[in-house]
């Protein structure tokens, strides 16, 4: 039971609880830090405002993202890079006199010509080669697809008569034994085989 204490300062009218004002100062405390704690004063509240160097996870995100991106333009823009080297090289040429010049370029455009060409060419065999194996792989899944498709329908017909042959009765409404017998026989055989 709860113990009162007199108070002896005031009237002898006042009594407390010592009890109870102990449960209410352990209330006060959760309560306090289930709030997280006695609040900001004036000062910390003002000082939190104006520093802007604290976690900050949407700024976090829009420069992860940034970043991000500016990596993939770069990808973007080597790759781009290195397809038009491969399909347009361009050989450096050296001003000489004009007379060689002019028989340069236009060896150098026939090159050119046979160049594209020839890119063209290994692009369209690349492409047909990459196609004839995809169709290679198409055409092998189905037939697994389909050799998986016939092995289920066997199993699944074996077990309809295995199950139709379990379920056979007598005329009285016994089970016929002959069958039971069979599979227990069968499953014997199969576990020391």
């Amino acid at each position: 039971m709860k113990r009162r204490i007199t108070n002896e300062k005031s009237d002898g009218n006042t009594e407390k609880f010592s009890g109870s004002d102990s449960i209410n100062k352990k209330k006060m405390k959760k309560n306090m830090m289930r709030l997280g704690g006695g609040g900001l004063s004036l000062e910390s509240f003002a000082n939190a405002k104006t520093k802007s160097n604290h976690y900050n996870p949407s700024l976090i995100k829009k420069q992860k993202e940034f970043y991000k991106n500016a990596k993939y333009v770069g990808k973007y823009k080597k790759s781009l890079k290195q397809q038009n080297q491969q399909y347009d090289p361009h050989p450096a040429l050296t001003p000489q006199e004009d007379e060689n010049e002019t028989e340069k370029t236009g060896e150098m455009n026939q090159k050119k010509w046979k160049n594209k060409k020839k890119g063209a060419l290994s692009l369209q065999e690349l492409y047909e080669k990459k196609r004839e194996e995809e169709e290679k792989a198409r055409i092998e899944r189905e037939a697994i697809i389909q050799a998986k498709g016939r092995e289920r329908e066997r199993a699944e017909s074996r077990r309809k008569a295995l199950r139709g042959k379990m379920l056979k009765k007598t005329k009285s409404g016994q089970p016929v034994m002959k069958y039971r017998i069979e599979h227990l026989l069968e499953t014997i055989q199969g576990s020391t085989n």
